[in-house]
């Protein structure tokens, strides 16, 4: 019997409604997880218009905001994640050292 495999990447969204940032936000994180770890990741969105209380948890001060759980350590990328390289690194995906040698 094949063991189910976990769920590796474990990430928040935090929106304020559906707006058009928001929407590009939620587009451009799934483009890069199923590039990047394709059916190893969830994404949870939430939006603070609805529960503006889940903002405290992750102490969240800008939407949209991006939080990755896991894998630990936490961290933490605000806007529409439109910066590929960026995001890349800031979830580390990839060590910053692989974007400057692709750039050069």
């Amino acid at each position: 019997m094949a063991k189910k495999e976990k769920t590796e990447w474990s990430l928040r969204l935090y929106i304020a409604g559906m707006t058009p940032r928001s929407a590009k936000a939620l587009e451009n994180l799934k483009k890069i997880c199923e590039e990047k770890v394709p059916g190893k990741y969830s994404i949870e969105v939430i939006d603070l218009l609805k529960n503006p209380q889940l903002a405290e948890g992750d102490q969240i001060l800008a939407v949209p905001t991006l939080v990755r759980k896991l894998p630990e350590p936490v961290r933490k990328i605000i806007g529409d994640l439109s910066n590929k390289e960026k995001v890349l690194v800031g979830l580390n995906m990839v060590p910053w050292r692989v974007i400057n040698e692709t750039s050069s």
